[in-house]
């Protein structure tokens, strides 16, 4: 008995928090935003290592100016990345920001170089720079799936980024000691594909969780490398250019500054078991697609039902008001609230209302329901309101 109830207690508390998360859909997202990020990075093994031919006395026993392909390889170990941002989201689904990243992997082997297999190996490659990056987020609604909790998001980014060999070091079996500890910054870019789900069921409108992937290369950097005698004497010494790519799976948090709040869920109640009628509405909504004056069949319904009551409440006049959301221009939005709310008329007057008791107007996209930046399309904007006086 004390198990099915710590169950129904259970459920009782969680019922509230997964009614909210279920209500909870991704938006665009709307003026600053920050953002961190963490997870584990991979070096595309094995990294090649040629000679860069810009070296000094030595050149591992080449002549001056060679380039030899594929002279050594670098193994790493499984390592770690960090990123932080700060950006600005445009509410139309792109999005543009700066960014910092850090990454370390740990040597895990040497190979090449013209020595006998390398042991004792040890030593970091780490990567940091700053990245300029595009996003785009998508929006399952403007596919005709409906809303939902996940967003898929793809970006591009290029910057600057310094490859820094930290004392990575190995000793082949006869002896002698390879030695690097130089950094050198190139040329970086990155591509990203994630998704990111809201956590406004926390409490906090603009914050959201991120998953994602990551290419992250630069051009071959180029350190000043040695090969010595156990006694520390060199035999061989010049730069070196090595591959850096790197692939990350990173779990990061995004929170927008001033991200509106969502749309309010409609509220349906039930009807209680024994009551009168209600009274009938006097004021009703029809809502519109993107970009469309033409009546759904719901919208029928909606314009009938409300001429039906216009005579049982007596109703001496009928106002017809139409909207727009801000997805284009003040001009063009005047122009599709006009015909929106014409539609809405002909309607009534089909349902057997007097055009003279209908007063029509048009507001465009200057009054919304629900407030939102410039470029949005919101649906609940898209609407003429009728009103029974």
């Amino acid at each position: 008995m004390s198990l099915k109830r710590a169950l129904l207690a259970t459920a009782l508390v969680s019922a509230p928090l997964l009614a909210s998360i279920s209500t909870a859909s991704a938006q665009p997202v709307t003026g600053l935003y920050i953002g961190v990020g963490a997870g584990a990075n991979w070096v595309n093994n094995p990294a090649k290592v040629d000679l860069s031919g810009d070296v000094q006395a030595g050149n591992f026993g080449l002549p001056e100016n060679t380039r030899i392909n594929n002279v050594g390889k670098l193994n790493f170990d499984l390592g770690w990345t960090g990123v932080a941002s700060i950006g600005w989201g445009f509410g139309n689904g792109f999005r543009a920001e700066i960014e910092g990243n850090f990454r370390e992997n740990q040597v895990d082997s040497i190979r090449g170089f013209g020595l006998a297999p390398v042991g004792r190996t040890g030593g970091f490659q780490r990567t940091y720079g700053v990245m300029a990056n595009v996003f785009y987020d998508f929006d399952f609604a403007n596919f005709g799936l409906g809303q939902s909790i996940f967003q898929p998001y793809v970006g591009v980014g290029a910057g600057y980024a310094w490859t820094d060999w930290g004392n990575i070091r190995g000793q082949s079996a006869n002896g002698l000691v390879i030695h690097s500890n130089d950094d050198n910054g190139q040329f970086a870019y990155q591509g990203i594909v994630g998704v990111a789900t809201p956590l406004t069921w926390l409490g906090v409108t603009g914050l959201t969780l991120t998953a994602e992937y990551r290419f992250f290369g630069t051009l071959q950097p180029e350190q000043f490398t040695t090969i010595s005698t156990p006694q520390g004497q060199v035999v061989s010494a010049g730069k070196v250019e090595s591959d850096n790519y790197n692939h990350s799976v990173l779990l990061g948090v995004r929170y927008a500054l001033f991200q509106p709040p969502p749309a309010p869920p409609p509220v349906v109640a039930a009807p209680p078991t024994a009551a009168p009628a209600p009274a009938p509405a006097r004021t009703y909504l029809v809502f519109f697609d993107w970009d469309r004056a033409d009546l759904t069949t719901r919208a029928r319904e909606i314009i009938s039902e409300a001429a039906q009551n216009s005579r049982r409440v007596q109703a001496t006049r009928i106002e017809v008001a139409g909207h727009a959301d801000r997805s284009g221009t003040p001009q063009y939005n005047q122009r599709l609230s006009e015909r929106r709310a014409q539609a809405v008329a002909a309607e009534l007057v089909a349902q057997g209302i007097s055009r003279n008791e209908i007063s029509v107007t048009a507001f465009g996209e200057s009054r919304p329901l629900v407030p939102t930046a410039d470029g949005v399309r919101e649906p609940q904007n898209r609407r003429v309101e009728i009103v029974l006086r």
